[in-house]
């Protein structure tokens, strides 16, 4: 009798990331989690570009699903309710955040439902980020921690590792950059557990997207106020604390 592989599915969302997206993948440890005996799939959502995005991703081997409706997290909620593999890795697409460590996330995702990749305990390149960025990560990661009773060092990290039935228990309704907040959220109040990994993180090569105190401050709202707010679908069903 044959056994099935094991499934990966790498999701990248993406707005004009042409400069990096080909990088990005190229550094997606393939080879290696294919010879581990792991079939990987690649997910570009592209929240419709203007440059050649989606046609340097497909030139490198991945598929992609374009949402017209700006806002990271519009895409990915959407998506991350209706994929399935046996472990999901959510990386951000400005190759900030080396991919080379998905096998070491993998290893993890064995004792613990969800991994992060933590900027805040690993190495930062000088100028990766900013001292108001800095701080307000410190905050809001201090937040998270004293609201859900769950040590986190880098709440806003975009580099996230899941087991697939863990996916499948969200119900996220994320529109932008609230979407790791939503995450955490949801994963602690449901009772899963979260590890963390110290990663490497690099300088943009293009502007952010993210716009320090505004963003900051939708986050940090979304962590307060999403800890009392009752659990939707599927999540009823689920571990609520």
């Amino acid at each position: 009798m044959s056994v099935s592989q094991p499934e990966i599915l790498i999701i990248l969302p993406t707005l004009n990331e042409e400069p990096t997206i080909g990088r990005v993948i190229d550094e997606i440890p393939r080879k290696a989690l294919e010879g581990a005996g792991y079939k990987v799939q690649l997910l570009v959502v592209d929240g419709n570009s203007a440059d050649r995005t989606r046609e340097i991703a497909a030139e490198k081997g991945a598929s992609t699903i374009i949402e017209r409706r700006r806002g990271k997290g519009v895409a990915v909620s959407k998506v991350l309710g209706s994929v399935e593999a046996d472990f999901i890795f959510m990386l951000d697409a400005d190759f900030t955040y080396p991919a080379g460590y998905i096998p070491d996330m993998l290893k993890l995702l064995s004792e613990h439902h969800a991994v992060i990749g933590s900027r805040m305990r690993g190495w930062r390149e000088k100028g990766a980020m900013s001292r108001l960025n800095l701080v307000g990560n410190y905050l809001l990661s201090l937040i998270a921690t004293v609201f859900y009773g769950k040590k986190i060092s880098d709440v806003c990290s975009g580099f996230w590792g899941f087991r697939g039935e863990v996916v499948k228990d969200l119900s996220l309704r994320a529109t932008t950059f609230d979407l790791e907040a939503e995450i955490f959220s949801q994963l602690t109040r449901r009772g899963y557990t979260i590890a963390e990994i110290p990663v490497d993180y690099r300088r943009r090569l293009s502007p952010p997207k993210l716009r320090s105190l505004r963003d900051g401050t939708r986050i940090g709202w979304a962590l307060i106020t999403r800890r009392f707010r009752r659990l939707g679908e599927p999540g009823e069903k689920g571990k609520e604390g």
